[in-house]
């Protein structure tokens, strides 16, 4: 078993904690004795955390923080004096396929879930190499493996494993080590806020048939979905490890899923593999 490093007194910024995996980290980081700073967008939808937190008799300390604003992100951490660890959790799904979307709605996805990303990176870096602390960021198994009609957002995912994989060891020089956390379907909001239009199929044209079949098969793959909780618990431990891992695959079906493309030398099984989510 690896060694644990202690928790007591050690703080973690947590973004995207309205609902999901940032709320179920950010209680359970509580329970384990983390200052918990809880952040998303609009406090007013704050409600289910602080219900949460008061159920596992846990204080959280939770600040605005929208990831596409810089001066939103500095507003926040000013004045923090000390950092251990931050969680990268903020973002958003989206369906679609670059046919029937614009450059901009593809820019968009980009912001939340790979610019956000570095924005609050790049402020949080200075504390955490004064604490020499970590940084979690949630990705998916979407930026492993391309899916169909997940185009902007695997792009997305894609680009933070790749900027995250890149900075691992240049951070490390400085004491901070960083890790991607790699969920499959997770039974949380997050599904239901894609994006996708009650009229999508209708307005879908040629691509109706394959977008029927994704949908099918997405429902499908999130009714035996692993929970927030579950998930939360991994990240948790992952923070208090003495040597984390740079990837955590949360499940076994993550792990299988991911592992097809990381054995996948020509892309031939990959191919494969989503081909026939829309076949």
């Amino acid at each position: 078993m690896a060694a644990k490093r202690p928790t007591i007194s050690k703080t973690v910024l947590i973004t995207g904690t309205s609902s999901g995996i940032g709320l179920a980290t950010a209680v359970a980081a509580a329970r384990n004795g983390w200052r918990v700073i809880a952040t998303m967008r609009d406090t007013a939808k704050a409600g289910a955390l602080l219900t949460a937190a008061e159920e596992a008799g846990v204080t959280l300390d939770v600040r605005a923080l929208d990831v596409t604003d810089p001066a939103s992100v500095e507003a926040c951490l000013t004045g923090l004096d000390q950092l251990d660890a931050l969680v990268n959790n903020a973002g958003a799904g989206h369906v679609g396929t670059l046919e029937q979307e614009s450059v901009e709605d593809v820019r968009a996805v980009m912001e939340v879930n790979f610019f956000g990303v570095l924005h609050v990176t790049k402020a949080a870096l200075p504390l955490l190499r004064a604490s020499k602390g970590r940084v979690l960021t949630v990705t998916s198994v979407g930026g492993v493996i391309g899916q169909p009609f997940n185009e902007a957002y695997c792009a997305a995912k894609f680009a933070v494993e790749g900027f995250m994989e890149s900075l691992a060891p240049v951070a490390a020089t400085a004491g901070v080590s960083v890790s991607v956390v790699e969920p499959g379907a997770v039974a949380s909001e997050f599904v239901n806020n894609v994006g996708l239009a009650d009229d999508a199929l209708d307005q879908a044209g040629s691509y109706a048939p394959a977008l029927s079949a994704y949908l099918e098969r997405t429902r499908g793959a999130f009714a035996d979905a692993q929970t927030p909780q579950d998930v939360a618990a991994q990240m948790v431990a992952l923070l208090a490890a003495e040597w984390p891992a740079f990837r955590l695959l949360t499940s076994d079906t993550a792990r299988a899923f991911a592992g097809t493309k990381l054995k996948d030398l020509d892309g031939s099984t990959v191919q494969a593999l989503t081909g026939a989510w829309i076949a």
